[in-house]
């Protein structure tokens, strides 16, 4: 019983290091992603397509790869001169990454909202910013809540990936009981991220009821 505890609380403190990451990718993420989804429907084209080409790099490599990228290429380029902490240089990797993704639910939301809805608030005396915020946005995050969702819940369990560049989170130190000859703890880490994935869906499914009202 007593290796037990011991076992739950460090992984309980290695779950730590993971909804570190989470938690502060999720608020930098999403107001980043925003932006770039506004620079990738941007009329200015080179804006347009620079974000475009960031988007498609950033989405088309692996999230480990970009993890190693922030973590061993900065000192390498510049003689030991720039480095990251490792948490610094995994909060940067997800923070980047996840913006990328975002971005692209926000784009798809925002244009998939018919262009009548922009003409009626201008026949109303709107800003574009009224509309946007008073319309748009609304009906946007109708449409998006499912997408989201399924990113966020799968930004739980890319929290593991960190532990590539040595960061001591939940995987990583069952690992290594496994190290020592204790199997159970990697399977018992999985109750973690059920646990937590579960109360995400329990969440979102309440929030998509909230958001029956509207039916367009």
């Amino acid at each position: 019983m007593d290796q037990f505890f011991n076992v739950s609380g460090q992984l309980l403190e290695g779950f730590g290091e993971n909804c570190i990451i989470f938690i502060v990718t999720l608020l930098a993420a999403i107001p980043l992603g925003l932006i770039v989804s506004m620079g990738s429907m941007s009329k200015f084209k080179p804006l347009k397509w620079l974000t475009k080409t960031f988007v498609w790099i950033i989405r088309g490599t692996p999230l480990m790869l970009q993890l190693f990228v922030v973590f061993y290429v900065p000192p390498l380029v510049s003689n030991g001169s720039v480095t990251f902490a490792r948490m610094n240089a995994a909060l940067i990797a997800f923070i980047i990454n996840y913006a990328a993704y975002f971005s692209e639910i926000f784009r798809g939301g925002i244009e998939s909202v018919p262009k009548g809805q922009y003409e009626a608030g201008q026949v109303l005396g709107m800003t574009k910013g009224q509309i946007f915020f008073k319309v748009v946005l609304l009906q946007v995050v109708k449409k998006i809540t499912a997408p989201m969702g399924n990113e966020i819940i799968t930004l739980v369990k890319d929290t593991s990936l960190s532990s590539v560049i040595a960061i001591p989170e939940i995987l990583m130190r069952a690992k290594d009981f496994s190290m020592q000859g204790l199997i159970w703890p990697l399977f018992y880490s999985a109750v973690f991220f059920l646990a937590f994935c579960g109360i995400l869906t329990l969440l979102f499914s309440f929030i998509e009821k909230k958001l029956d009202y509207y039916k367009g």
